[in-house]
Formats: C-alpha cells, sequence, structure tokens
C-alpha cells in the first residue's frame, strides 16, 4: 500500500485544501478560539513605545521639591568644617587629665601609669624622670651637732658650690675643746693649690698631712664631698672619687660632737646616714 493511499483525502502539504478552506485544529498554524491576534490592540489604543508620564514626563535629573539639593548640602547654622569646633573651644591634641600639667601627654590622676607587662598588673616601663632633691640654701658659716659623736659607719655628704674667687674652704669636726679634723683645701698657696689636714688638741697644732696625687675642687663650679668614718680613719671622697684618709687623733670617738663649714662656699645640702 502506497502512504499516499493510507492519507486518503487529507491533503498532500501545507495549511489549505484545494478549495482553499482552512481546516479545524490543523497543527501547523491553528486558529484557536479567541486567540488575539498577534499584535492586540491595547483598550484605550496600543501604548507608546516611551508612554507619557500623569503631569508629563520625568526628566533625566527630576528636581526634588523645594528645589535640586546642593552636591553639598548646608548643615543646619552651617556648614561644618574639616576640624570643626567642639563646644567650649577645640580640645587639645594631648588634653589634660584631672590632676595632670598642662600641654601635652598629660599625667593620669595619681600619676601616669607604665606600660603594662602582664594582665592585671603594671610593670616597671618608662616613665616621667625622678624629681631631683629640692636644693636648699643653707648659711655659711655652717654649724651641726652630732647627736651621738662620730661612730663606724656614719657617712657626711656635704653638697654646694666653691665661689668664683674662693682662697680656700673648710670642714671641721670638733669636740667641745679640740679639733678632731681640720679639712682645708687652698686654692693659691703660693701659687699652689693643696688640701691641708690636720688637729688641734689642748691648743695646739699637730703635723700638716698635705701629700695629694689630685685636687679635685674648682673655682666656681659645684661640689659634693663624702667623708666616711670608721674605727681608725675618715675616709675622702671628692666628685665619687676617693682622695684621702686621716688617722684619728682623738680616740674618743663619741666626743666629737660638731661639724663646721665655713669660708669660701655656698652650700645647698647637708646629710648624715649610718650605713648598714
Amino acid at each position: 500500500m502506497d502512504l499516499s493511499d493510507a492519507l486518503g483525502d487529507w491533503p498532500s502539504g501545507g495549511n489549505n485544501n484545494q478549495s482553499g478552506a482552512v481546516w479545524p485544529n490543523n497543527p501547523n498554524n491553528p486558529t484557536w478560539p479567541g486567540q488575539p491576534a498577534p499584535n492586540p490592540t491595547w483598550p484605550g489604543g496600543q501604548p507608546g513605545t516611551n508612554p507619557t508620564w500623569p503631569g508629563g514626563q520625568p526628566g533625566t535629573n527630576p528636581t526634588w521639591p523645594g528645589g535640586q539639593p546642593a552636591p553639598n548640602p548646608t548643615w543646619p547654622g552651617g556648614q561644618p568644617g574639616t576640624n570643626p569646633t567642639w563646644a567650649g573651644g577645640q580640645p587639645a591634641p594631648n588634653p589634660t587629665w584631672p590632676g595632670g600639667p598642662s600641654g601635652g601627654g598629660g599625667m593620669w590622676p595619681g600619676g601616669n601609669p607604665s606600660q603594662p607587662t602582664a594582665p592585671g598588673g603594671f610593670g616597671p616601663g618608662p616613665g616621667p624622670a625622678m624629681p631631683t632633691a629640692p636644693q636648699k640654701n643653707l648659711h655659711v658659716p655652717y654649724s651641726e651637732k652630732l647627736p651621738q659623736g662620730v661612730h663606724d659607719k656614719l657617712l657626711i655628704t656635704i653638697c654646694g658650690t666653691i665661689k668664683p674667687n674662693a682662697d680656700k674652704i673648710t670642714v671641721d669636726f670638733n669636740t667641745a675643746k679640740d679639733l678632731a679634723f681640720h679639712f682645708n683645701p687652698r686654692f693659691n698657696e703660693s701659687g699652689r693649690k693643696v688640701i691641708v689636714r690636720n688637729s688641734c688638741i689642748s691648743k695646739v697644732w699637730g703635723k700638716e698631712e698635705r701629700d695629694l696625687q689630685h685636687f679635685p675642687f674648682v673655682q666656681g663650679q659645684p661640689f659634693e664631698i663624702k667623708i666616711m668614718c670608721t674605727k681608725t680613719e675618715f675616709k675622702v671622697a671628692v666628685n665619687n672619687a676617693h682622695q684621702l684618709e686621716f688617722k684619728h687623733r682623738i680616740p674618743n670617738l663619741r666626743s666629737i660632737e660638731n661639724i663646721n663649714i665655713y669660708n669660701d662656699l655656698t652650700l645647698s645640702d647637708v646629710r648624715m646616714e649610718t650605713l648598714p
């Protein structure tokens, strides 16, 4: 059987038969009941490509109610500057904390804390320099009692300044009647600088000691004298350098009850302490 015979009265191709009629349910290009046209007409007319909005087409950059805002609007009370002014004035870069000094690097109440080294504690980190002891102006000639006399490990520290045109300075350790130790730097003894050491017992001067490798004092310059008492002698250091020893000539050290400082110097401090 030929395929064309099986098809019977069906057309051999296309949408229409020989009379040009449209077949119902034509699968190639069917017309459905109520099928809209390819380009249907909308109620009220076909909308344009760019429809007109109510009240007119909005512009590319629409105008805001009250006018277009400026790129950098002005704030109420004026445009804030880059560095605004705070109420009461511009704060300093490093404000001062309560109880601290003015200027940068304010202090915390009770002192500036050091750098912490571990949670829960502060270490000995860097901090402010230790304050120097207040300078005193001591009257010269200067005299002070030694309540317990001279004894082993008694250290006496004398600080001051030599006067610019000084001739000599003197430190004496006295009993009620005698001079146990006379320490007498001289800046011009026949053109020489010497330190004379001696004693005066029962109004008689003993033998002078003058040997010295270095004269440590300078006119117009500050100095520090340390006199260390032992059971057998006085040891003297000047400006942290040992200078000399003077053997005791009065055995009863407790009877040496005064220290006297005088001649061409100013005094800022005299301290006494017993070393351990």
